[in-house]
């Protein structure tokens, strides 16, 4: 038994204490007596939640280190505070406030001669790190005391052997969870570390190599274990050397455990037919990394973790091998510099950056081609539209750089191509006919520009074959896709040719005197970028949202290229929807697509692409070998008990006014109102009025198109009725708006 259950209070007392804390909460009121439900984000399910569940649940879960100390004895004792979003104390027996708490904490230190936390709480008989339950006191001689308001004293049950290093970094880890699901509300989860040296001298030493941050801009947040643990800072106290799976016989430790997870389908083990994989549940073979791996500052960002250089500095067989499994160091087997008994040698050939880039250097040997600081660059920006009323064919100025602002010259047809691409309106693209053009790209057209269009010095001024359509209005856009290849390091071993794509600038003019008016920002390309780092597509040819969408437009599909696909089993299926948010949502929700049921519409996203290629972002990638089991895209967002592809925080890409979950006067408040119905010939409803189209992009059960198909009239879609973020049925306490629904924390 606890010293904190040996004093629980009489139900009677617990009852009126509780109405004091009740009251205490309702200091958080504003306005005319309603809870103030900002304090919980637009995320969380208790910001949705009635007043009353509230005012007595009081929601949220923080852990507070307050202090750590370890006695000459080696006794180890923390003091934490526990504390809702209101900042109301816990308690973690669930009889003062509502919610049962459980907590575990664990302690490591880094020795003198060492870089990774060693744990002193371990398996009985094992060097395997763990924590000790303060709710079980699953650790004999432990104890937790209640120190009151929130604040709870516990003593571990391990103590710090005889000797302990007192001049060493030590870290406190404290996890939990507080159980609401009685109140309907979603359990919470906290973590929390405290960096302390036992002496009381300075802290001068971490393990800070990946910081938090850099993991939640794919993950949105980093929960593992049922959500309980989050953050790297915890993730590392565990996951250390002596921590190996017992089942496979693979190392957990953290720099070799997340570098193979990452990357998945593209070790070598696993292109040679081998899983990564720890049990049938725990097999990461199909990985896909949404950029290129050997970008190492997406995870090792200097900016936010102070240790990240540590990867140049410091190059070891377990770190480096993580990823190069295929090199044996002991042996020698495809590793140039032949075996490497230990870890001495390595930072003498493989320094931080050499003298050429694709060199043995860190640096050199993980630079990507398109990042080459050798390259030329060409950036083209786009100037004046002239004749650029309805009916008109617009002429348009432009001029071409290199990286450095130096004008140049058209590259050779051998070298590179610029085109540019002409859509409207702005409003809504999508359904504009530009003539015969049209027959092959609907909605757009896109014309190649001749060498003949530029002089020496870059400058350069393009008419369009094709004009504006007669009966245009409003604002219309250009925008300009250019390629080129540049031969880098020539004349060496390591020459080698690079294409390479401009940014795709687009400008906007209007057509009959109105004022201009660029097409709505839905997507942020930064936001892409979160996880891709550099979006390119098409042969890096396409780059910038802004661009994508003239071409994957309402009105557009596969159907140019069906007919070439090399899997001729797609030739004779129906075309395939490409508009911009039905083809993000379908690849973004990958494995999360229903499986369909015989005679129903096939909801697999299977596109055709250039040259009949297959692109099949439900079920399969080709890169994953066939022996290997694949189970499609994942979305690597977790949800608050850390399980991945979710895609419920429409923020990780929507923006500003034009987030989905966001309401603002004047703007696409939740739904995408009055723009164009979407082509989609593979679907359940051949042509998807636009608020369908965006929500079964990922809804793609045959049930969702039905509800929303029923709710379709001849007067238009009705979703905003019941899913807008004024929805009319609010009043009833029947709030289906698109931001509660997509609530999960």
């Amino acid at each position: 038994m606890t010293s904190e259950s040996k004093r629980r209070i009489p139900k009677a007392a617990a009852i009126t204490l509780r109405l004091a804390i009740v009251t205490l909460f309702a200091l958080t009121l504003t306005g005319a007596g309603r809870i103030n439900k900002d304090i919980y984000g637009k995320n969380q399910k208790a910001h949705y939640a009635a007043d009353d569940v509230l005012g007595f649940v009081s929601p949220g879960f923080n852990i507070a280190i307050n202090s750590a100390s370890i006695a000459a004895t080696g006794t180890i004792t923390a003091v934490v505070t526990l504390t809702d979003t209101a900042g109301l104390p816990l308690d973690v027996n669930g009889i003062t406030t509502p919610g049962v708490v459980a907590m575990s904490l664990g302690m490591d230190y880094i020795p003198a001669n060492g870089e990774q936390y060693v744990p002193y709480v371990t398996s009985a008989g094992t060097t395997r790190p763990t924590f000790e339950n303060a709710i079980t006191l699953n650790f004999a001689g432990a104890s937790l005391t209640s120190l009151g308001n929130g604040q709870y004293q516990y003593v571990f049950g391990t103590k710090a052997p005889a000797g302990y290093a007192q001049t060493a970094s030590h870290r406190l880890g404290v996890y939990g969870s507080r159980t609401l699901a009685p109140f309907n509300l979603p359990n919470e989860f906290a973590s929390a570390h405290y960096d302390f040296v036992p002496n009381g001298s300075k802290v001068t030493k971490v393990r800070d190599v990946v910081a938090t941050k850099a993991c939640d801009n794919c993950h949105d947040q980093l929960s593992e274990h049922g959500g309980t643990r989050r953050g790297v800072e915890l993730c590392v106290m565990c996951h250390t050397p002596a921590l190996v799976d017992t089942a496979s016989g693979n190392s957990v430790d953290f720099k070799v455990y997340i570098h193979k997870i990452h990357m998945g389908s593209s070790l070598p083990s696993v292109q040679g037919g081998k899983p990564y994989a720890f049990s049938a549940t725990s097999d990461w073979s199909t990985v896909i990394y949404p950029a290129d791996v050997r970008r190492c500052e997406t995870c090792h960002d200097p900016k936010l973790a102070t240790q990240a250089n540590l990867y140049n500095t410091n190059p070891t067989a377990e770190a480096c091998g993580s990823c190069h499994d295929d090199v044996n160091f002991a042996s020698g087997v495809n590793h140039a510099g032949g075996p490497q008994p230990d870890n001495s040698m390595c930072a003498q050939c493989h320094i931080p950056q050499g003298e050429l880039e694709f060199d043995a250097s860190i640096k050199g040997a993980h630079t990507i081609p398109t990042d080459s600081s050798y390259l030329q660059g060409w950036i083209v920006n786009l100037g004046a539209v002239a004749n650029n009323k309805a009916g008109q064919a617009p002429t348009i100025k432009f001029t071409m750089t290199d990286k450095n602002g130096t004008p140049m010259a058209f590259p050779t047809a051998s070298a590179g191509s610029l085109s540019l691409t002409m859509a409207g309106p702005t409003t809504d693209y999508g359904y504009t006919s530009f003539g015969a053009a049209s027959a092959t790209t609907p909605g757009y057209v896109t014309e190649s520009v001749p060498a003949t269009a530029c002089d020496s010095n870059g400058n350069c001024s393009y008419t369009f074959t094709n004009p504006i359509p007669a009966k245009a209005t409003g604002t219309y856009a250009i925008g300009v896709e250019a390629r080129r290849t540049d031969t880098v390091l020539a004349g060496t071993t390591s020459a080698q040719s690079v294409a390479f794509g401009a940014i795709n600038k687009v400008t906007y003019f209007s057509v009959d005197g109105s004022p201009v008016a660029p097409r709505r920002t839905v997507v942020a390309e930064a936001n892409c970028n979160r996880c891709h780092v550099e979006l390119s597509l098409h042969g890096g040819l396409r780059n910038q949202v802004e661009y994508c969408v003239l071409c994957h437009n309402p009105s557009n599909s596969d159907f140019t290229t069906r007919p070439t696909a090399v899997v001729k089993a797609q030739q004779s299926l129906p075309n395939q929807g490409i508009a911009f948010d039905l083809l993000a949502h379908r690849i973004h929700t990958g494995m999360n697509l229903p499986t369909i049921a015989a005679g129903q519409s096939n909801q697999d996203y299977f596109v055709v692409g250039h040259s009949g290629s297959t692109n099949d972002f439900s079920n399969a990638y080709a890169s994953v070998p066939a022996s290997i089991p694949n189970t499609g895209v994942r979305y690597p967002a977790m949800d608050p008990t850390g399980a991945v592809h979710v895609t419920a925080n429409c923020e990780m890409c929507h923006v500003g006014p034009n987030a989905i979950v966001t309401a603002a006067v004047g703007s696409e408040t939740t739904l995408p109102l009055g723009k164009n119905a979407v082509t989609d010939p593979q679907g359940p409803i051949p042509s998807d009025p636009a608020i369908t189209a965006a929500c079964t992009g990922c809804h793609a059960a045959i049930s969702t198109a039905s509800h929303a198909l029923a709710n379709t009239t001849s007067l238009g879609e009705s979703c905003i009725a019941c899913h807008g973020a004024s929805a009319d049925y609010n009043s009833l306490g029947l709030d289906y708006s698109v931001s509660k629904v997509h609530a999960q924390y």
